[in-house]
């Protein structure tokens, strides 16, 4: 009976963070109280166990599988960060703690929770550090949804996305902003939509010339190295901006395009 309760209360957690749908948010809004920017304290790392209810080794929600990472360890990725405001606070989260938005924390679709990542964004060079608790965002090429402090200390409350990049953080380690990001911070980081990765040419630039005889972008291959081996990234673009790339996200859909990401250079 007691793993019957347990059950029902794991699927209700991951089903309360399934219904954050894109859709969603669009009544999501900030609160009345405004915060100061420069006066929100970072997230202070810390060891905890893993959450007892967040950790299913995969979920499902709108039909896709995602897989929740054994560790986060030297994880980084870049990508749009999103965040959600007052439709969600005092929500129950994934991980079972309720969502604060005035707290410095966050959602990730596969990060273990709870998780500790250093947030920077990739425009302005402004860096945040926020506990991951929560799953989401199940917004096509979102990274991160941020709590609408993380978002106000990032600078990006009035747009409503930003690019940047997460790096996860080892509690026992002490850790900075990374110098890479440093250099680059305040340059105009373009947007790619990664749409196929070939281990053949070949295919590579078949891919390559059917889309570009229907898209007004630009689509290009990208040769590198994954496992040792050689592959092939057929990548479209740059965009300029996340409604471009939302935009073109959906046209490549329309042509069976469902295997995408961003990249971010």
């Amino acid at each position: 009976m007691r793993y019957c309760v347990l059950l029902v209360l794991l699927i209700a957690l991951l089903a309360g963070c399934s219904t954050r749908k894109p859709e969603d948010k669009t009544s999501d809004s900030a609160p009345n109280r405004t915060l100061d920017p420069n006066s929100i304290q970072d997230a202070v790392p810390r060891a905890e166990p893993r959450s007892r209810y967040g950790n299913p080794e995969s979920y499902v929600v709108f039909g896709k599988r995602y897989r929740v990472m054994h560790s986060g360890e030297n994880h980084v990725e870049r990508g749009i960060a999103s965040w959600y405001g007052t439709k969600f606070h005092g929500r129950r989260t994934s991980s079972g703690e309720p969502y604060d938005m005035y707290a410095m924390t966050a959602a990730h679709k596969t990060l273990p929770l709870p998780a500790y990542v250093m947030v920077t964004n990739l425009r302005n060079g402004r860096s945040a550090v926020v506990k991951v608790n929560d799953r989401g965002p199940f917004h096509e090429n979102r990274i991160i949804d941020l709590s609408y402090a993380a978002a106000t200390k990032l600078g990006i409350i009035g747009k409503g996305t930003g690019l940047v990049e997460i790096q996860t953080i080892d509690p026992g380690r002490p850790y900075e902003t990374p110098m890479a990001i440093q250099t680059v911070a305040g340059a105009a980081p373009e947007l790619f939509i990664q749409v196929g990765a070939f281990s053949s040419r070949m295919n590579a630039d078949r891919l390559r010339r059917r889309l570009q005889s229907s898209l007004e972008y630009d689509v290009r291959v990208q040769p590198g190295v994954r496992a040792n081996s050689e592959v092939y990234r057929v990548q479209v673009g740059p965009v300029t901006d996340t409604e471009q790339a939302d935009a073109l996200s959906q046209q490549l859909a329309q042509q069976g395009m469902n295997d995408q990401h961003i990249v971010i250079e």
